[in-house]
């Protein structure tokens, strides 16, 4: 199944967060944080939305930085998804 954004809208799938700190501690369940860090899988059309016109920045492939607690989480063939405004994308990680 694939899925298709509509509008200014973004499928994004987080990259896995750490297990271990940089200096070798390892983090228990608990203690890790949401990752904020995703790749880019979909990107909707853009145009008008909402009566205004939308240009869509990213593109499939990106790694993107989001907002903390944005977007809708969808499951599908066992993979969890995001789906969010562009608006809600913070920044593009070039590496």
């Amino acid at each position: 199944m694939k899925i298709k954004p509509l509008g200014d809208r973004v499928v994004i799938k987080m990259v896995e967060a750490e297990e271990t700190t940089r200096s070798g501690i390892v983090l228990a369940g608990t203690a890790k944080e949401k990752p904020q860090v995703a790749e880019v899988i979909a990107v909707g059309p853009g145009g008008l939305v909402d009566g205004k016109e939308v240009t869509m920045y990213v593109k499939a492939g990106d790694k993107v930085l989001t907002s903390k607690y944005s977007g809708t989480e969808v499951k599908m063939d066992g993979v969890e998804y995001t789906i969010l405004k562009q608006g809600d994308i913070l920044a593009v990680v070039e590496e």
